[in-house]
């Protein structure tokens, strides 16, 4: 059954291995090494306006991207930035069928992901929440609870995405030492008309056809257009859940002069869900055995839904100026929506009979193994950052200067009404199959975190050349920002000092070491109800990169300690009065490790990349922090285009991920339990052919050995990963 055949409401209704790593990361730079130095390519950067169009199509179609403005907003090469950086580009989207953000980092190196239930993922980096994502430099935050769509954004609409990780409080301000993500939009760069065409087809009924058309608006072609649009409509292996996405995205780039170039663009996403499971399925029995249910169990019933929506506009001005200096100015206004009628079950199971027993407080008021929730909201963005970069000299050399200014305001208005579902009320759970009610709801109000955050910030960072070789960038973030909640107000200031030193110690290898603090506010509340403590702390990080073949290929071997308190840490529990989860802030937590990654082209015909990563991360008393996170996990993927017959294309890849665990207490005070999930390997396959010069044939498929796996160990009800799955697609592109 499609969604449209499902979906029959009113469509009115809008919206410690770390040696290990280390060893292995230096055998692979190694042998990248040796491959290098056993050719004569010239491996000094170089940028050249005047490529063949043969090198530029080459260049698409690599992994990696010569040069980008992450982690400092100057142009460098990833191997002039003193952070950890990974680039996953368009090509790569491509090939491993990258369609959505989510997609994108589940395949990112150091990148993992909780999943509360269907729609919700959260994102983690060495051991701490992702909370800053950014669409061409400008953050927006949300708070884990309303997640909007963020995860479900498309990825048709982008060219690449940016991972930084670490502390990124230069770029973004507040934030945790775990990573910044930047979308990168496309634009319009054709002066001819040219396009892509492409239909998909896969696993439980899934159809995706999106087209990306480009063409010149006037007849010098100074003025041009792009629009991308897409529809997408799936089933799932979840029962009954149903999903169906619209998007389309417009813009128009103009050079106004040889040296002025403004964009304008809009964009529009629609994705809504059917039945969607919310918290995931009940994992323990009363006598601390786990709930074994099919992959394709749904607690959710016929008449849920989960609804959202995302209006955006935004406009960006560039001038160069003669002298290499330029200047930037990016604005946007973004309204995000959601609407969702949702239940959920998370009590624990009598195995005689059937009935379910609540896993809260024996001192709360009642006794609920499970709610309802209508929910709403609106999240409004308004932001803009101006930022200008160029060249200087002084004592003789030549050094880059970089500083802006930034504003944002964010207001967050949510909207709830919730009943509770008594052990009673719902029966024995071996009987259950979606069939309850739909609640009388009560008027909604709003929820306890509707916010207004209002940001402003100043930025600074200047690349010295302190001799040919050696290289310092020095910066800060000053950052007022401002709070209101439906009962308090908070206001902050903070400078955000950052530092790196950068060593190129032989032709294409560089050694560097960095420090940014951190600040981050946040939206966890305590058992009062009272928000935590803004976290505070350090972040260092040191590593060797290296730069081959024009810098299509980039490694980087890196190693990271990070030091925080007041660090969130979830009890378990559940604020009777809110329905919020209760937080308690830990002092003295500490998460260090080793990371490395290789991307890029080994040659014209073998694309990888390869990333890992291994920390430890504990509190003051040695307790393991976020221990439902992997500690140890790599990603590989790659492609090879056959020279015998260039038409094919084969590749494939396989994510690996350490055991996790998290303990928690039993119902009724019954001791401490412990939730597991053992180490496990998805592999993936693709194949490409060229049917002619425009017309290609793709298939994809995940998860080979249909590995099953839990994405939420811990708190909340069981989440199983995607079983093994196929798409074919389809393109022809002018």
């Amino acid at each position: 059954m499609s969604f449209k055949e499902k979906r029959v409401r009113e469509s009115g209704r809008a919206p410690q291995r770390a040696l290990r790593v280390s060893l292995l990361a230096m055998m692979v730079a190694s042998g990248i090494a040796q491959a290098a130095d056993s050719t004569k390519t010239e491996q000094t950067l170089t940028v050249d306006a005047s490529a063949s169009s043969d090198a530029q199509e080459q260049a698409a179609k690599d992994y990696s991207v010569p040069v980008t403005r992450a982690g400092t907003k100057m142009a460098l090469t990833a191997r002039d930035i003193p952070q950890s950086v990974s680039i996953v580009s368009k090509q790569r989207m491509q090939d491993q069928q990258l369609q959505s953000l989510n997609d994108v980092l589940s395949n990112t190196t150091g990148i993992k992901g909780i999943s509360g239930d269907m729609d919700r993922t959260n994102y983690y980096s060495r051991g701490f929440i992702i909370d800053n994502y950014m669409i061409d430099g400008i953050p927006t935050a949300f708070a884990s609870r309303w997640n909007l769509g963020d995860a479900q954004t498309d990825m048709a609409l982008y060219e690449r995405v940016e991972v930084v990780r670490g502390a990124t409080g230069l770029l973004t301000g507040p934030g945790n030492p775990s990573a910044s993500i930047n979308m990168v939009r496309k634009h319009a760069d054709s002066k001819e008309f040219t396009g892509n065409l492409e239909a998909s087809y896969g696993s439980w009924d899934k159809q995706r056809y999106v087209a990306d058309l480009s063409a010149p608006l006037s007849p010098e072609g100074n003025v041009r257009g792009r629009v991308v649009a897409g529809y997408e409509d799936k089933n799932s292996f979840i029962e009954r859940y149903g999903f169906e996405k619209k998007f389309i995205y417009g813009v128009v780039d103009a050079d106004l002069t040889d040296k002025t170039k403004l964009s304008v663009g809009y964009e529009f996403t629609q994705v809504n869900t059917d039945s969607p499971m919310w918290g995931g399925s009940p994992r323990w029995y009363t006598d601390g055995s786990q709930v074994k249910l099919r992959r394709g169990y749904n607690t959710s019933t016929d008449w849920a839904y989960n609804d959202k929506e995302n209006k955006k506009v935004f406009i960006n001005l560039q001038q160069n100026f003669d002298n290499g200096w330029n200047i930037t100015l990016n604005g946007t206004h973004n309204e995000m929506f959601l609407d969702s009628k949702q239940l959920y079950i998370d009590g624990y199971v009598n195995k005689d009979s059937g009935l379910l027993v609540n896993q809260y407080d024996p001192s709360y008021a009642y006794d609920a193994v499970g709610g309802t929730g209508y929910n709403t909201g609106k999240r409004k963005v308004d932001a803009v950052d101006a930022f200008a970069s160029g060249p200087y000299e002084l004592l003789g050399r030549q050094h880059e200067l970089m500083l802006g200014v930034n504003y944002s305001r964010q207001d967050n208005k949510y909207y709830s009404a919730w009943t509770n579902i008594s052990p009673s009320q719902l029966g024995n759970f071996y009987n259950y199959n979606g069939d309850y009610a739909e609640s009388d709801w009560n008027p909604r109000t709003p929820a306890s975190d509707t916010q207004l955050v209002r940001q402003k910030s100043a930025y600074l960072a200047t690349r010295i050349s302190l001799a040919d070789p050696l290289h310092m960038i020095l910066g800060a973030r000053y950052t007022n920002w401002n709070r209101q909640t439906l009962s308090a107000e908070m206001e902050k200031n903070n400078i955000t000092p950052y530092g790196g030193v950068i060593w190129d110690f032989y032709d294409n290898w560089s050694a560097y070491a960095s420090y940014t603090s951190v600040f981050q506010p946040q939206d966890y509340q305590d058992a009062s109800g009272g928000y935590l403590s803004p976290v505070i702390g350090k972040n260092y990080e040191a590593g060797v990169k290296s730069d081959w073949f024009n810098s299509r290929l980039t490694t980087s071997i890196s190693v990271f300690r990070a030091e925080l308190d007041n660090v969130a840490q979830a009890t378990g529990q559940t604020n009777a009065q809110t329905g919020n989860a209760i937080y308690v802030g830990k002092k003295g937590v500490v998460s260090r490790g080793v990371e490395f990654e290789m991307n890029g082209a080994l040659t014209d015909n073998w694309q990888m990349t390869f990333g890992g990563t291994s920390y430890v991360a504990e509190d003051r008393n040695g307790d393991n922090y976020n221990s439902q996170l992997p500690r140890t996990s790599f990603n590989l993927f790659t492609s090879y285009r056959l020279p015998m017959m260039d038409q094919l294309t084969l590749g494939g890849g396989v994510n690996w991920q350490a055991k996790t665990y998290l303990d928690i207490s039993g119902p009724e005070g019954n001791g401490t339990w412990r939730a597991r999930q053992g180490s496990y390997a998805l592999v993936d396959l693709f194949a490409r052919y060229d049917v002619t010069k425009n017309v290609t044939l793709q298939a994809n498929l995940n998860n080979l050995f249909d590995k099953e796996y839990d994405k939420n160990v811990g708190n909340g009800g069981i989440v199983y990963g995607t079983p093994r799955n196929f798409s074919v697609t389809a393109s022809y592109r002018f």
